[in-house]
């Protein structure tokens, strides 16, 4: 009988850092595992990503050679596959590389007839579980636990966006441009009327001059001129704080 992979105590999970599209409705972003592997990988040994319903993790099992490796076009079917194959190197202590594996980014996956393992789309939002699963010659060798369930966002179906509230956005706009038309209109006429009233009124202080000519005429003293109304705008000293104004 085959010898079971060893149990490691990496469990996998998202990515924790801050990152734009960390889980989209397609993909979702992984820590890169490191060290996890030293002492049970040989050079030749390769790591795979287990990816699974959640409800169907429990019933995976894994396969005893690559041969037998499930491909991403039977997770409709299989409700599993394996995908991200990586050399063991990869995955020690001082390899660089990215920080995380993004799951799902390959979208020629779609392509039919492709045979190799993919990394396409996911196709629901799930939820999913991975893990890692370190294969050698003689088939698998070492293991991962299973990460806490993975949900990735749902798109938004153009159908279910109400338009109403762009429809009542326009008419608020309508409406507050007509009031502020109408008070416009409405200030112009009381300023006009106003404006009247007030050169009706100056007429009649320079014509009525019977009132002058009736006054006891005692001396030689002139009364002073009433003061001319100035033009709008101009009613503040000095001229430059009329425009800052």
């Amino acid at each position: 009988l085959p010898t079971p992979p060893a149990q490691l105590p990496y469990v996998p999970q998202v990515a924790p850092m801050a990152l734009l599209g960390k889980v989209t409705a397609t993909t979702f972003a992984l820590e890169r595992p490191r060290c996890v592997f030293d002492g049970h990988a040989d050079a030749s040994d390769a790591v795979w990503l287990v990816v699974a319903f959640a409800n169907a993790s429990a019933a995976f099992r894994n396969p005893p050679s690559r041969a037998d490796v499930p491909l991403y076009k039977q997770l409709s079917t299989a409700r599993s596959y394996m995908t991200l194959e990586t050399a063991a190197a990869a995955y020690c202590c001082s390899a660089p590389g990215p920080p995380v594996l993004r799951v799902g980014s390959d979208t020629a996956c779609m392509d039919q007839g492709r045979q190799d393992p993919c990394n396409g789309p996911l196709p629901s939002p799930g939820p999913y579980r991975v893990k890692f699963l370190l294969m050698g010659c003689g088939g698998p060798k070492a293991e991962t636990r299973w990460s806490e369930p993975i949900l990735l966002r749902r798109a938004v179906s153009p159908s279910t966006i109400d338009p109403a509230p762009a429809r009542r956005g326009s008419a608020v706009v309508i409406i507050t441009s007509i009031l502020a038309s109408l008070g416009a209109v409405l200030a112009t006429a009381v300023l006009g009327t106003l404006g009247a009233k007030v050169w009706g009124f100056l007429c009649h202080q320079d014509l009525g001059t019977d009132a002058f000519i009736r006054r006891s005429y005692r001396t030689h003293h002139i009364p002073p001129a009433l003061p001319q109304p100035q033009p709008p705008g101009c009613g503040c000293s000095p001229p430059g704080l009329c425009h800052s104004a």
